[in-house]
């Protein structure tokens, strides 16, 4: 059997494997299957302490898994398949493009920190832009394709459509302020020159495409594996905050002004891995499927650009002018999306 040959069965086997992977996830969709955990506090609160989180990760997975299996797939191929020199050469082409490719693409092209900080940095040394870079930085984190997936099963679309629109706005201010600051300033006038000095034309060898097609799986199960040990320490949390923590005592201290305040400093700074913090999100403002408090849910939500975490590894790119100036916009828009969301959806 010749090699063109081989390749192309192994191309349609891969290829095959993600088709009934989106066809099981549309399939899901048309039944109207719940991908969340459908367990109540009460019938929690039944089974002893050791069992409460095993119940729950068994109720999750068995609705969750094809979701999960979905957004990892999606997420190696969109990383294996998106023209990542590309993109960042076209941001330094103009200022609009710039900001255009650091929005639209942040999303799709890094799916956790691990992959952030150092397509940030690749960014930054191209000379793209101090600008873009943060507004890459900052949408990446808030609004990539697994958290919104996630957001949108187990929690809403609403507050997921909300969630990517105020990422948005918060990510492209904070580019903008960020370039017309003296340091950042500096920053981009030290990376365009050096980038300048430094161009050199290379021509990119792509492998076949049955190569592509597996190094998209493989990075699909080092995403997986990256994430989902955090991801189920996560579940075990709110398995018990769940089934113990009152009610009456979420809506006293994580509702109204004062929640939205709470949520952003603690889902900020804190670094919650990629996905935690949405089980957690749901874990403590959703109860039986009712949202006790969208702008607080938001504010936590919106927290992940700016925890301390990735700002000590930012920093040490473009120092702690550009984290200091970015980290604190940021944190304005998160109190700030969190109140007027909850405003206008009466859910305050």
């Amino acid at each position: 059997m010749g090699e063109r040959v081989k390749r192309s069965i192994r191309s349609g086997l891969i290829l095959s494997f993600i088709t009934v992977v989106v066809g099981l996830l549309i399939h899901s969709r048309i039944q109207a299957y719940s991908l969340a955990p459908t367990s109540t506090p009460i019938e929690l609160r039944g089974y002893p302490l050791w069992a409460i989180p095993l119940v729950y990760l068994y109720d999750y997975f068995s609705h969750g898994t094809i979701c999960l299996l979905f957004a990892f797939t999606v997420a190696g191929l969109i990383y294996e398949f998106a023209p990542k020199e590309v993109i960042t050469r076209y941001m330094g082409s103009s200022k609009a493009v710039g900001y255009g490719l650091a929005l639209g693409m942040a999303p799709f092209l890094t799916v956790c920190s691990c992959t952030m900080v150092p397509i940030f940095g690749g960014i930054v040394y191209t000379g793209a832009g101090v600008g873009p870079a943060i507004s890459f930085l900052l949408m990446a984190p808030a609004s990539n394709i697994l958290a919104i997936l996630l957001t949108g099963e187990l929690i809403s679309w609403e507050v997921a459509l909300v969630r990517i629109v105020a990422s948005i706005a918060v990510a492209l201010t904070a580019g903008i302020v960020v370039s017309r600051t003296l340091w950042g300033r500096a920053i981009e006038k030290e990376y365009q020159v050096d980038s300048v000095t430094s161009t050199v034309k290379v021509e990119v060898v792509k492998p076949p495409l049955d190569e592509r097609l597996w190094a998209a799986l493989k990075f699909g199960g080092y995403l997986a594996k990256q994430i989902l040990p955090y991801f189920i320490l996560g579940l075990i949390v709110v398995s018990y905050i769940e089934a113990f923590l009152p009610e009456e005592i979420i809506r006293r201290y994580l509702t109204g002004v004062n929640g939205v305040l709470l949520a952003s400093v603690i889902g900020g700074p804190l670094y919650t891995p990629t996905l935690v913090e949405v089980v957690l999100g749901r874990g403590l403002w959703v109860r039986e499927g009712v949202i006790l408090s969208k702008g607080a849910l938001l504010s936590w939500l919106m927290g992940q650009p700016y925890d301390f975490a990735n700002a000590l590894a930012v920093q040490k790119i473009v120092g702690w002018k550009v984290v200091a100036t970015y980290f604190i916009i940021a944190l304005i828009g998160s109190i700030s999306f969190g109140l007027l969301y909850g405003a206008l959806s009466g859910s305050l």
